[in-house]
């Protein structure tokens, strides 16, 4: 089972990844992976030492073997595709996307919840995808840790209802960096609240959680906050105010 909050399994048909924005600065998969990142270990290259600390090489891995993994999962599971990585990587050929695509529409018992910071270049693969049949077990997603990211990234993952009509579509504010005050939650089926943890990381304010909580509760969209987050996450837990908050889509926030 997977140690993330919102999902109940990780699967990684790529993994490596590059930074983007202020978000991936203390990016929990680059220190991850770079565990394993002795030659013969399945990271090998993924990661190098920069300024004393890991950071991604700029390899990115096509993992052939693990596209087969949902189908030998018989009870269903939600599952997050790309936990180290981004299916929407610029070094992904769609041609790769289409097998993960398959893979997925292969074992509908599960849920996938595919998560990017590139949703522009989701937009562009559906606009080419041949996959038009309804996808009702997928859940698209994009992260924003701040105003400015949500500013960009959002419309993009909201322009795909057009093209995957059937599809879930969920917005994670984790690491969220600073107060996001003005935000659309139509075509928003989900929003993930977190704050960022472990080595350096950054203070989240509880005024930031709460607006966003009360739009949600505002809008009826279902709300998920995962931590306050911290150089100790376990200590600073889960609670907001007194309750934890773990809704999932089809759940109303209240």
């Amino acid at each position: 089972m997977s140690r993330i909050e919102w999902t109940d399994k990780t699967w990684n048909p790529v993994r490596g990844c590059t930074r983007v924005s202020p978000g991936c600065e203390h990016c929990y998969a680059e220190r991850f992976l770079h565990r394993f990142n002795k030659p013969g270990l399945y990271a090998e290259g993924l990661t190098v030492i920069r300024s004393g600390a890991p950071g991604w090489s700029g390899k990115i891995d096509l993992v052939e073997s693990e596209l087969d993994k949902p189908v030998r999962w018989k009870k269903p599971r939600r599952v997050f595709v790309c936990s180290v990585s981004d299916l929407f990587h610029p070094k992904v050929p769609f041609d790769y996307i289409d097998r993960v695509f398959q893979s997925m529409m292969a074992a509908p018992q599960h849920t996938y919840q595919i998560l990017t910071k590139r949703p522009e270049r989701m937009v562009a693969y559906f606009r080419e995808s041949k996959y038009r049949d309804p996808m009702p077990w997928v859940w698209l997603g994009t992260s924003a840790e701040d105003q400015e990211h949500l500013d960009r990234r959002l419309p993009a993952l909201v322009s795909t209802q057009k093209m995957v009509p059937s599809a879930k579509r969920f917005l994670s504010c984790e690491p969220l960096l600073g107060m996001i005050r003005y935000i659309d939650l139509r075509g928003v089926d989900w929003v993930i609240v977190g704050g960022e943890s472990g080595p350096g990381a950054r203070p989240m304010e509880a005024a930031w959680v709460r607006h966003l909580r009360d739009r949600c509760v505002q809008s009826r969209v279902p709300f998920f906050f995962k931590q306050w987050g911290g150089v100790r996450k376990s200590e600073a837990g889960r609670e907001l105010d007194g309750r934890t908050w773990d809704q999932y889509p089809g759940e109303v926030a209240a």
